[in-house]
Parts: C-alpha cells; structure tokens; sequence
C-alpha cells in the first residue's frame, strides 16, 4: 500500500509540459466544488443513519481527483462512473436535486427507482448511470471510444474505477481491446488504498497499478491524487494524446478513501486509526484550502461563507427532495416494450385490481 508520505514526497509521475494549466479561478472553482461534494457527504451518511435515505458510499478524499479530472475533460466526452464519482456528476452540470431524488428514489427520480441509491446517470451531462458489479463500466467505456474513433468524433470515453477493479475480468480486457485499437480512452483509477476490506498490497505484486498499462502497450502515469492541479495535467495532457490518435492511458491517481466502503461497511474492522490519522493530515481539501490561502485567492471569512453555504444548500434541497410523492407503483410496468404486449396489460390491470399498501402489505 502506497502511504500517505510516499505520495507526499512526490510518488507522481510528471506528465509532459503543454499549455491549459488551471487558472486562479478555476482552482477556486474547483475548491468550492470540492467543499460541496464533502457537504453532501456528510449529510448523506447522516441521513442514511437516520433512516431517511438507504444506502450511500462516501468519497471522502477522492475530491481532488474527481474534480481534477473533470476539469479537463470537455462537455462532449463522455464519462463512465463507478458509484463514487459524485464530484465528477456535479462539475459535470448534474443538479444536487436530481441527485437526492435518485438516493430517494421519489417520483422524480430519472431512474424510477430501478437503480440502488448512489447509482445515477445524466445523459445530457454525457454521465452513464453506473452499475454495481465491478468493473463493467471499463469494458463499455472501451467500446464506446471505439465507436467514436470509427465515427471520426474526436472525443474521450473516460472510465473511473478503484485499485479493486483492477482484479476484474474487465479490467484485463478492456485494456487489452484499447491497447490493441489504439481507443481514446482514459483509465482513471483511483487507488484508495482499499477494495472495500482488501488492501492494495494483496491484489497485486505490481509496484504500482499504473504500470500494468505496459503489458497492454500504452502509458500508464502515476499522479498525487490529493493535489488538484496536478490531476487535471495528468487527465488533459491523456485527452490531448487520446484525440491525436495515441491512444489510451492508464492514470493511476493515489488517493484514500477516508470515510467507509460504504454506509453497509465498518471500516474500523480492517484499518487502524493511526493509519487514517495519517491520511488526514493529507485530505485534499485541507491541502487545497491552505494553497488558496497562501496565495491570497481565500481568506478565513470568505471560506467559512463557502461551507455554509453548501451545507445550507444541502439541507434546503434534501427537504424539497422529501416532499416529493412516492412512485406510482405501476411505473412497474413502462418503459418495457416500445408497445405494450397484451400479456404486460393484463399485468397491469390485475396489479391495479391488487394495490400494495405503503408498507408492502397488500390492500
């Protein structure tokens, strides 16, 4: 396992020099970004506690890459999430009410409650509603970059996974298709440190997850993924190859997941305090803060008015997202066939004759 020390004495891997560096704007842009996902962070493991939302999985940490990336990627691309990437959903244009509606899954939920929470996808914001099993968004992102490159589009298909994924059938594969046909796509793996229980250092001989990109025939980089400028050099400078026709790259951002796997998780079980103290002291948002500070671009007043308010926002659309009514139990049956079957309308008919209470008892 990488420790939080190696990844601050320069573990990353410098990418080549080219233009488009983050602006002072930007960077503050990027901050306030990073302050709301850590606010809906904390109120949604609140509220899954309480019993008001299901499930939820926390990036605590991950901001900086999530953001990072982001940043350097253009409308037009399209990304393929896990079910961490929250930030990314959010600098993509994704609204924070769309969001809750999904963890609810009220009756404004885009996915209508077909989805586990935490498993949102925005077609306008080119974002693919994620899956569970592991792994499978890699393989789509893959084919979908083929598709583009067929297409002569000149856009990326970003697939974001964890150190875990790199263990799965499609890991393997995906990167060997891409490695074979040269797919503009980028592999952003986040190494958390932890594949829910499983330490890095027990899925893989490899020095790092980064260079298994060489047995597949492209680059594989290594960045600090606590450090936001560093990530969106690493991810534009791989966009900029990816279009020029040079294939994919394998990026490696060395991060740790501070909260749990999950609400269904006790990361207590498996690592120690002293080895999550010593991340924090790494937290991007810390990191960043303090950049911002030196450089004058914030000071204390201005950046408590930042969490406020996002903490505020947060609490303000999580009530409107409660008001909003359950699903219609029969949009069980929409959006099966183009033109519904006999068979499907009797379904319906007898399920209308048949409601179910709230509760799950039948009326």
């Amino acid at each position: 396992m990488a420790s939080a020390e190696s990844v601050a004495q320069g573990a990353a891997s410098p990418g080549p020099e080219s233009s488009g560096e983050l602006s002072p704007e930007q960077t503050l842009a990027g901050y306030r970004l990073m302050v709301r996902a850590r606010a809906i962070d904390e109120r949604c493991l609140s509220l899954q506690r309480q019993g008001r939302i299901g499930f939820y999985a926390p990036l605590m940490g991950q901001e900086a890459a999530q953001v990072g990336c982001a940043f350097a990627v253009r409308p037009e691309d399209w990304m393929f999430p896990a079910y961490r990437e929250l930030a990314v959903a959010l600098a993509r244009g994704a609204t924070l009410k769309s969001i809750l509606d999904q963890l609810l899954g009220n009756s404004a939920d885009l996915t209508k409650g077909r989805q586990m929470p935490n498993h949102f996808g925005f077609a306008d914001q080119h974002f693919v509603t994620a899956s569970s099993p592991i792994g499978t968004q890699i393989t789509q992102a893959v084919g979908a970059a083929m598709a583009a490159q067929r297409r002569k589009d000149p856009i990326v298909a970003v697939a974001f996974f964890g150190d875990g994924a790199t263990s799965s059938n499609d890991f393997h594969a995906g990167m060997n298709f891409a490695g074979v046909f040269r797919t503009p796509t980028i592999f952003f793996c986040q190494n958390n440190q932890w594949a829910i229980s499983l330490p890095r250092e027990k899925q893989t001989r490899s020095k790092t997850l980064a260079e298994k990109a060489e047995a597949y025939g492209f680059s594989g980089v290594v960045v600090d993924g606590t450090d936001l400028a560093a990530v969106h050099r690493a991810v534009r400078d791989a966009r900029a190859r990816a279009v020029a026709g040079d294939g994919p790259t394998l990026i490696e951002a060395q991060v740790y997941r501070l909260g749990p796997h999950s609400t269904s998780d006790d990361p207590k079980r498996y690592r120690s305090d002293a080895e999550v103290a010593q991340w924090k002291e790494r937290d991007p948002l810390v990191r960043l803060r303090g950049e911002l500070l030196a450089a004058k671009l914030l000071d204390e007043a201005a950046d408590q008015k930042i969490w406020e308010e996002a903490r505020a926002e947060v609490v303000s659309v999580f009530a409107q997202a409660e008001q909003e009514p359950p699903l219609d139990p029969d949009s069980i049956f929409d959006d099966i066939f183009a033109s519904p079957t006999p068979r499907l309308d009797e379904e319906r008919r007898e399920a209308s004759e048949h409601p179910v209470a709230p509760g799950g008892s039948h009326g």
